[in-house]
């Protein structure tokens, strides 16, 4: 059984990103909302999903996370824009 792994960035509440990387989205989202997601994302609640996308394995997804992190914020917004751009389609 082949389990993807997903690379995505969160919009939090105080307007800052955050990058990470999760087998099950979801549950990741909703971990950050919960306050039990990475420290960064604790009292920046709530999050929003702002961005995923998908990797084949962890060290896949932790050098992209790796690439994604190291972008700046109008490289990463032109990432989100995309993305909510082929959500719309």
């Amino acid at each position: 059984m082949r389990t993807d792994w997903h690379i995505y960035i969160v919009l939090c509440a105080d307007g800052s990103f955050y990058t990470g990387i999760a087998r099950d989205l979801h549950a990741r989202i909703a971990a950050h909302n919960q306050g039990k997601g990475a420290k960064y994302t604790r009292g920046r609640g709530p999050v929003t999903l702002a961005y995923a996308e998908i990797a084949p394995d962890r060290a896949a997804a932790s050098r992209r996370e790796a690439a994604i992190k190291k972008l700046p914020r109008r490289a990463k917004n032109l990432l989100i824009e995309g993305f909510a751009g082929l959500e719309r389609q």
